[in-house]
Order: C-alpha cells, then structure tokens, then sequence
C-alpha cells in the first residue's frame, strides 16, 4: 500500500504567512501546439512560479547555512526509500517532546500531531505544535536519518525569533519535511518513507511528493 503523504498544490494557495503562492501559467497552449507538430497531434507545456516553501516541503541544510548541502548535494539515501518511525505527540501540549527510549537511528521519524487538519485555514498558523529543542538535540545525538512533522513549522513561529530544531537538525546534516499530511494512515513502524526533491544547484529547500509504502 502507499500513502499520499504530501499536501496538493493549488493556484493561490497559502502554506506559510507571507509567502506568496503559486500561480500556474502556459507555455505552448494545445491550441497554439497544432501548428507545431503533425495534424492530430498536440501538447501542452505548463508554466508555474512558486516559492520553495510551498505545500509539502524538504529543508536541506544549505536553507539554514550558507555552505550546507543544498537540493543537489543530498544523498538519495538520505530522502529515498528510509526506514520510516511515526511518532504520535501525546501531552496535549504545542511543544513535543519525543521519548528517549525510541530507536530512531538510521530512521525517518515523523511527527504526528494532527495539526494538518487545520492547513489551509486561519487555525493551521497559529498556535501550531513544534518540537522541543531538546528533543531535536537528542534526535541529531541519536542520528536520524530524516525528521518530518505535519505542523506549520518543525520550531515554534515567534516574530524574529530562534529556530533551534532548525538549527540543530540541519547543523548536523539531517534533512526536515514540514507540512506533512495522511499520517493517520501509517502504522507505528514497518514502512518506507520516501520524499525526494528535484536535483536543484543553489537551493536549500522544494517541494516533494511525500509517501509511505507499507507493506
């Protein structure tokens, strides 16, 4: 089985404040298309200008540190086909903070908080949950493969505030996915989590097609 794991992304759409959202144009129309190739035949070559923070996203390091990996220097084996752990938050409270006794090594560990019911609303910015710093640190410690959460933002949103999951995680070479959706579908353990982004030179963070294959 494989779950859809990833947010739809939509002309307009709003993922984060003040981030402008995609608009979706045409290149070659199909009309336009006729006069290029052989009778009958047509085309289409859509255009889209998006910022890289839209709809279900990976962070690399080189988002947070200027001579981090960016999209084209991260490993496959860093994004592809990992070992997937679903962490349920539990406490009720925004902060998450994760048990130590968890095998996350060599994992991808996604958060599941819920919040993605929210996205698209007013409600999904704020308040949202986020991961305690602690937690992030004992994550890096421990070496996750990859950690995702179905929240606005792996770190609490204060204006001008610190971002230390952020911080942490990619400091020591650990990918993030945010806006994350559909983890109620996954099991506690046993599947395969996979959210791969284009091989972009530059850049530190896109979109992905996040999913899991459970066997």
């Amino acid at each position: 089985m494989i779950v859809e794991l990833s947010h739809r992304i939509t002309e307009g759409m709003t993922t984060y404040p003040g981030v402008p959202g995609p608009t979706l144009g045409t290149h070659l129309s199909r009309e336009d298309s006729r006069e290029v190739y052989a009778p009958g035949t047509e085309f289409e070559i859509g255009v889209i200008t998006l910022a890289a923070n839209t709809g279900t996203y990976l962070d690399t390091p080189h988002h947070r540190y200027a001579g981090g990996q960016d999209l084209s220097q991260m490993p496959l084996s860093r994004l592809a086909d990992l070992p997937g752990l679903l962490v349920p938050a539990t406490g009720g409270g925004r902060e998450v903070v994760l048990d130590t006794a968890l095998d996350v090594r060599g994992r991808a560990v996604l958060i599941h908080t819920g919040w993605d019911r929210h996205f698209g609303t007013d409600a999904y910015v704020r308040d949202h949950p986020y991961l305690a710093p602690e937690s992030a640190a004992w994550l890096a410690e421990q070496g996750a493969a990859l950690v995702g959460i179905d929240s606005l933002n792996i770190d609490d949103t204060p204006p001008h505030g610190e971002r230390p999951a952020h911080t942490i995680l990619l400091g020591a070479g650990i990918p993030l996915v945010e806006h994350l959706t559909g983890m109620s579908a996954l099991p506690a353990e046993g599947f395969r989590f996979h959210a791969a982004p284009p091989m972009i030179a530059g850049m530190g963070t896109f979109p992905v097609r996040a999913y899991a294959v459970v066997p």
